[in-house]
């Protein structure tokens, strides 16, 4: 599979960043076609500067109003640049109905944890690695999926895990899990572009 990317972040967009190494290094296969941003002051637009891809901050206060709203303009902004494949990285707003649909099967969205397990509304960052913690779990991790119109329900395409660590805080777990975060993402772009990994039929063949 031919991918176009076009990447969704809030914030530094860590994750953006190490897909694009990963690009420039050779080892996946891609185009990123531009970032959108629903935060003026985001990293990630400053990094989609620096790497001179097309880059866009729309959110529900500035969309253009000729596509009366934030959901079809960022359809209509994915598919001005080729976009075939959607990466949520760090996207702090819920996908809306009209992008799923426009995107069936090909929006992707990584989690810091194991899902099912620490998913849903409002569980996010910090509060993620905190709630491994006070359940008292052994291994904590990051999960690859679909998204759909439930937060964190997708199917699920990819996991990788480590153990929690007696002298975990929210924070150490927090930085080890970002480690894991970049590798995957990567390696689950690699899995789609080599067709090894079916978003459609979900036939794993690695």
């Amino acid at each position: 599979m031919n991918l176009n990317l076009g990447f969704l972040a809030s914030h530094d967009g860590s994750n953006v960043k190490a897909i694009m190494e990963s690009i420039e290094q050779g080892r996946l296969r891609a185009s990123p076609k531009v970032i959108i941003s629903n935060n003026p002051n985001s990293g990630v637009l400053e990094l989609a500067k620096n790497k001179n891809i097309p880059h866009y901050c729309l959110n529900e206060k500035n969309f253009p109003q000729k596509y009366k709203s934030l959901d079809l303009a960022i359809i209509k902004t994915l598919q001005e640049h080729q976009v075939n494949l959607v990466v949520l990285a760090g996207y702090m707003k819920k996908v809306g109905s009209q992008l799923l649909e426009a995107y069936h099967n090909r929006i992707l969205n990584i989690h810091p944890s194991l899902l099912p397990k620490h998913g849903g509304k409002g569980l996010y960052g910090l509060k993620v690695h905190q709630a491994v913690l006070d359940y008292g779990d052994t291994e904590a991790g990051v999960t690859i999926h679909l998204a759909n119109q439930e937060y964190d329900q997708g199917r699920i395409l990819a996991q990788a895990k480590i153990k929690v660590l007696p002298n975990d805080t929210a924070d150490s777990l927090a930085s080890r899990v970002l480690k894991l975060e970049h590798a995957l993402y990567s390696q689950t772009l690699i899995e789609i572009q080599t067709n090894r990994l079916d978003l459609d039929n979900y036939v794993n063949i690695m």
